[in-house]
């Protein structure tokens, strides 16, 4: 679908390009939406961009060398606000951020548009700060409580250089309201609906599926917990820092299967018995992709799911995050198995359709830029 917005430099802004997340998913269809546009990134990771975003021109900030040096991004932290102001843009009309912490505080001149797509006012400093401050138990809590602090009021301060906030989700808007003070509109992210590969005969059967990325806050621990108890079959796919300590916690009812390509994650969602969301999503991607394969979901009765989960037709809520309530919601939804109509959890997944999306975007795009040429 072409944007057919004529005479206009555009250009996308995303926090940072090193792995496939919903926020990436996302940015890559923007880039469809504007092929001509460059991507500004924080850093980036050369192989992950030539294979997610090939032809498509990525200009990192000075961080890129200090996060080769590095190796990795922990300790640039303190120097994204930073980088994030130093990015020139202007060249351009429009700027369209994807910002999942830094890009809404981009500096533009008063003629550019900011129209930001927010994933969320960042978790670790607003609604998450004390989890936050729990994962980071190798850091003194003062310490972090002065970063956070500080952060917090560049943060707040950087959302008004936002002349138009998009959020993921009725969830997010109220946050952006709440930490931001501004109003947003609502454009549901890009949902993949899973076309029918050819299922694998490696692929098994009979067994529930969680696919995440592996991080503490995710709660993949209760769900691995439940299910060593439940004797249940549990196929995870993902990766990320708490691989190691969950296989070591796991029974062999629970299989990690670590990074899957898209088709291999395709046969599993298709051959599922359900799709398991242990944690709390400000949307929540996966279980649209599981939905769009007929499979009902369970989840963590919190967040973006409550926005298309629909208890006894297309899935089934648990109402706190241990291992036991999640494990009596897995008991529920095998009881109603029988009782889900495949068609009409197709439904809903065919409701945040990425053709949906890109028509969304388009129309909000232009009646901003028509609000200015008429003003």
């Amino acid at each position: 679908m072409s944007s057919n917005i004529p005479n206009l430099k555009i250009a996308l802004v995303h926090d940072w390009l090193l792995e496939v997340g919903g926020a990436e998913k996302v940015l890559k269809t923007l880039s469809e939406i504007f092929p001509s546009a460059p991507i500004f990134t924080l850093f980036y990771d050369k192989k992950f961009t030539d294979s997610f975003l090939p032809h498509t021109e990525i200009r990192p900030t000075f961080l890129q060398k200090l996060y080769e040096m590095f190796g990795g991004q922990k300790l640039l932290t303190p120097l994204m606000p930073l980088a994030i102001e130093s990015i020139d843009l202007s060249d351009f009309d429009l700027v369209i951020s994807s910002s999942v912490a830094f890009s809404k505080g981009l500096i533009l001149k008063p003629q550019t548009t900011h129209i930001c797509y927010c994933y969320s006012p960042m978790r670790q400093i607003w609604d998450w700060h004390a989890e936050y401050k729990q994962e980071s138990c190798k850091v003194p809590s003062f310490i972090t409580s002065i970063f956070q602090h500080f952060l917090r009021i560049w943060d707040r301060h950087a959302s008004t250089r936002v002349d138009h906030f998009i959020a993921i989700s009725k969830n997010v808007g109220q946050r952006i309201l709440k930490y931001y003070g501004q109003p947003s509109e609502i454009i549901y992210p890009p949902v993949d609906l899973i076309k029918n590969y050819s299922a694998q005969n490696s692929t098994p059967k009979d067994y529930f599926l969680i696919v995440s990325r592996l991080f503490r806050h995710k709660n993949i621990d209760i769900a691995v917990e439940a299910f060593n108890k439940l004797g249940l079959s549990l196929i995870i796919i993902g990766h990320g820092p708490d691989l190691k300590r969950l296989r070591k916690n796991a029974s062999s009812s629970v299989t990690f299967l670590g990074y899957q390509p898209d088709e291999i994650v395709s046969n599993y969602y298709q051959n599922c018995i359900a799709f398991i969301m242990p944690q709390e999503e400000d949307f929540g991607i996966t279980p649209l992709e599981a939905m769009s394969c007929g499979k009902p979901v369970l989840a963590l009765k919190r967040g973006g799911a409550l926005e298309y989960i629909r208890e006894g037709i297309n899935g089934e809520f648990f109402e706190y995050p241990t291992e036991e309530v999640l494990a009596d919601g897995v008991r529920r939804l095998k009881e109603n198995l029988s009782k889900y109509n495949v068609q009409e959890i197709k439904k809903t997944a065919e409701r945040f359709s990425k053709e949906r999306f890109k028509k969304e975007i388009i129309e909000l795009v232009k009646s901003k830029i028509n609000h200015y040429d008429n003003a």
